[in-house]
């Protein structure tokens, strides 16, 4: 695909061998999650899902990474990343243009302070969810 196209709605899957492959129309259902880790499963861990997503709320799940780390990189607006780390909560506060880097395997969750646009480039294949 050459054309531009909605980055809210088309995902973008990195593969192995630099391939960047359009994920159209998006959506957190469990079903489309299995489709996609069905579409990356060849590049195993290595793979990455690249995703701009409006954040308007706090998120009522807590998901982790087993595949490897993430990228959360907060373009607009304000939120704080909760991980669960050594049995407590570790906190940390994104303002707009700030980063951090979610270890492999570590559960978070996020609670939004003002609503803006986020960036997540995320090790897809296994990742987990559970209700916050």
């Amino acid at each position: 695909m050459r054309d531009p196209f909605d980055f809210t709605s088309t995902y973008v899957h990195l593969g192995l061998g630099s391939r960047a492959i359009p994920v159209a129309d998006f959506e957190w259902s469990p079903e489309f999650l299995e489709r996609y880790e069905r579409l990356a499963a060849a590049d195993g861990e290595e793979g990455r899902m690249v995703c701009l997503i409006r954040q308007a709320a706090t998120w009522d799940t807590w998901e982790r990474h087993p595949a490897g780390e993430e990228l959360v990189a907060q373009l607009t607006g304000e939120s704080v990343l909760i991980r669960e780390v050594d049995g407590g909560a570790e906190r940390v506060e994104l303002h707009a243009s700030m980063a951090t880097i979610n270890p492999k395997g570590v559960w978070h969750t996020a609670d939004v302070v003002e609503p803006g646009w986020v960036l997540f480039v995320t090790p897809g294949l296994g990742t987990e969810h559970k209700p916050r």
